[in-house]
């Protein structure tokens, strides 16, 4: 499972002209399933997400966590994240899970994460979406269950 987390000052999702999930501060995770993800995957990135110090302490140093901070959280799929472009100029998906099963883990992913967050707001699966977000930072990081960054 791979994420690309980013601290937001407000971010929103929308399908067509319906807003799907608004937040103001907090993050924003972009959320890709493999064909190899289990429920374990979705465990470990929640913690490892919720719990990132890339918030700012009373000095002005990023020594706390989403949890620290009672910020907001907005979850969207992004199958894209597990496109291999290595070769040739099409990326290849092969490696991201398929519909049933990344939906599954995607909606595990959110009901973990709003067992510890109260404000947990998503995307819709398999929809075009438009994302809107500020980056506060900007702070972006990468994720992976596999830790393979």
């Amino acid at each position: 499972m791979r994420a690309v987390v980013q601290r937001v000052s407000r971010a929103r999702v929308s399908v067509g002209e319906e807003v799907t999930g608004e937040i103001g501060p907090g993050m924003l995770v972009l959320l890709g399933v493999s064909t190899r993800d289990t429920e374990a995957d979705a465990i470990y990135l929640v913690e490892k997400t919720l719990n990132l110090r890339i918030f700012d302490d009373a000095d002005g140093k990023m020594n706390l966590s989403l949890l620290d901070t009672a910020g907001e959280l907005l979850i969207v799929s992004q199958f894209t994240l597990y496109g291999d472009a290595r070769n040739g100029r099409r990326p290849s998906y092969i490696d991201a899970a398929r519909p049933n099963e990344a939906n599954r883990l995607y909606e595990f992913f959110i009901s973990e994460a709003g067992k510890k967050v109260s404000q947990v707001r998503s995307g819709r699966f398999q929809a075009m979406m438009s994302v809107e977000l500020v980056n506060d930072g900007p702070v972006t990081l990468l994720l992976d269950s596999e830790r393979q960054f």
